[in-house]
């Protein structure tokens, strides 16, 4: 073919190929754009826009995740955190089979029922809870599942790393993050106020103190097979509780083991008559008011018989005592005339200075209220002068001694860690002289009366027993203890207080079936003192015998 018409096909399939061209340019132009639209809509969801799921709004979620601050100790261990975890949520709309996924659900998660995760997935709604804070073994089975409507959604699980030491004083949270108990729920505001959560909250607790104070009690709780135990250490000097222990205790971690017997916080929250630990503050307040001095005493020959109740020693000697040896032996005839002498009006005026007639102002929800009697009189005044008839914490009664021993100077109890460029001021209470003179019976009572086994060597204990008889409908049980011990060390510049509590232990044959606070609570302090000590920073040294037991002159050492 030659000629026009060659030319008039050539250009014709020239215009064709340039037509197909021009189409296949636009449908690549346009294949980029869509492409780039696509690629940059990902960026922006997956960096710049938040996650949502359905018929919840982005604030509701983020209530359910609180940003929640550290507890850690007066060293900055770590008591309480945050651990990253995954909770699985569905939208039971997009269930095909809710039974069926029931079935599988609950192989994977056998804490939970067929029946309640079918409930949920039948319930029509578009949000239910499956299970929060998953393992990372639970959260990948799930998810290989591949079932449409599983859904996972981040939160933060409050953990204690420490178990159950200190329970009591942390606390724990509930699922959503919420104090329930101890400082998590006394501080809760501020632990979960977003200003303050990069912020650690330090406590005055020490871990290494702590854990000596529980060893040491469980040991006595074993040993003598009692109901339970309390114990504080407290810093005489500023009133800050270095170890706070309850026991029974329980795990936060799993607070449901926070029930019953074990969630009750003996050392703070119980009140109990801690027998003849009273008798401290006895003399102090005799001493101090010039009732008496050291070279005074009573005659405890006979028992004390008023109205249908007698008064008599458990140790008696049947004979006149000097004050010295009124304390070391625990003559409650003694403590009683001296109570007398004092006046109930000015003994209650001085239980009440110390703090002992209202609530302890510590930094914890579980307080107890304590128990005084609404009329004060003489038989009140004599029973309380050694430790019956007026109950208190554990905790009240450690700052008591602290305040007897630290020169006079009453610091409330704290559970946070004190700066040492603002120490709080103390209130007055007794002298400087009367509190010294209460340290050379303290010491008195450990080197040569019922304190004996509290003593450590070289670490200058002084201390006071107590046992009470537990009261009971219309009196006391006498086979039903409290064996209470407050020590203090070194006593000749008082820096830590020691109080424990046994509950109910049984005698031993080694101890001739005592079960009294000389043969069951003085042994504990003496061992706490023993492995708290060095680490404190509380070095062992020869003790100058005249120094602290010159109050014991005439004394008669047995």
């Amino acid at each position: 073919m030659k000629g026009p018409l060659k030319i008039k096909i050539e250009g014709a399939r020239q215009e064709a190929l340039e037509v197909a061209r021009n189409r296949l340019m636009v449908g690549v132009f346009l294949f980029g754009a869509a492409f780039a639209l696509l690629a940059l809509r990902t960026l922006d969801l997956g960096l710049f826009q938040p996650v949502t799921e359905p018929r919840r709004s982005v604030t509701s979620l983020k209530a359910l995740v609180p940003v929640r601050a550290d507890i850690v100790d007066r060293n900055g261990v770590v008591l309480a955190t945050n651990l990253e975890t995954q909770s699985l949520y569905a939208d039971p709309k997009d269930i095909l089979e809710p039974q069926e996924a029931a079935k599988i659900l609950v192989q994977i998660l056998p804490e939970l029922s067929d029946a309640e995760i079918y409930e949920k997935l039948n319930s029509g709604r578009r949000f239910v809870w499956i299970k929060r804070h998953l393992t990372p073994k639970q959260m990948w089975q799930v998810n290989a599942l591949g079932l449409p409507g599983l859904k996972f959604q981040r939160e933060e699980k409050r953990i204690y790393p420490n178990g159950s030491l200190a329970a009591h004083s942390l606390g724990y949270v509930d699922v959503d993050g919420k104090g329930i108990a101890g400082i998590e729920h006394f501080f809760n505001d501020r632990l979960n106020d977003p200003l303050s959560a990069t912020q650690p909250l330090m406590l005055s607790i020490d871990v290494r103190v702590q854990h000596a104070l529980t060893d040491e009690l469980l040991h006595s709780i074993k040993k003598f097979s009692a109901k339970g135990a309390a114990g504080v250490v407290m810093d005489v000097r500023t009133g800050e509780v270095l170890a706070l222990a309850s026991l029974p205790d329980f795990n936060p971690n799993r607070p449901s083991s926070a029930s019953g017997n074990k969630a009750f916080n003996r050392a703070t929250k119980g009140v109990y008559e801690l027998g003849s630990i009273f008798k401290t503050f006895t003399i102090a307040q005799a001493l101090d008011a010039n009732v008496v001095s050291l070279s005074d005493g009573y005659d405890a020959t006979d028992p004390i018989r008023i109205s249908k109740f007698t008064i008599r020693d458990d140790h008696p000697k049947k004979r006149f005592l000097k004050i010295p040896e009124i304390y070391a032996y625990s003559s409650n005839i003694g403590a009683a005339k001296m109570a007398m002498d004092i006046g109930p009006e000015s003994q209650k005026n001085f239980m009440a200075s110390l703090g002992f007639l209202r609530p302890a102002t510590v930094e914890l929800t579980e307080v107890g209220y304590p128990l005084f009697p609404e009329r004060w009189g003489d038989i009140s005044t004599m029973t309380i002068s050694y430790g019956h008839g007026l109950a208190i914490s554990p905790l009240q009664a450690a700052s008591g001694i602290g305040a007897m021993v630290n020169g006079g100077n009453l610091f409330p109890a704290t559970m946070m860690a004190q700066s040492p460029d603002s120490l709080p001021i103390g209130k007055r209470i007794i002298s400087e002289g009367t509190s010294d003179k209460v340290r050379q019976l303290m010491r008195l009572a450990v080197r040569l009366g019922t304190g004996r086994n509290a003593d450590a060597p070289g670490y200058r204990v002084g201390g006071k027993t107590g046992t009470a008889e537990k009261a009971m409908a219309g009196g006391y049980n006498e086979k039903s203890l409290i064996s209470s011990f407050a020590g203090v060390f070194p006593m000749d510049n008082p820096r830590y207080v020691i109080l424990v509590s046994i509950d109910e232990p049984k005698g031993l044959k080694e101890t001739f079936n005592y079960a009294t606070a000389g043969w069951v609570a003085a042994p504990v302090v003496r061992n706490v003192v023993t492995r708290i000590a060095p680490l404190m920073g509380v070095s062992p040294e020869m003790e100058e015998r005249s120094e602290f037991l010159q109050a014991a002159y005439q004394i008669d050492p047995e």
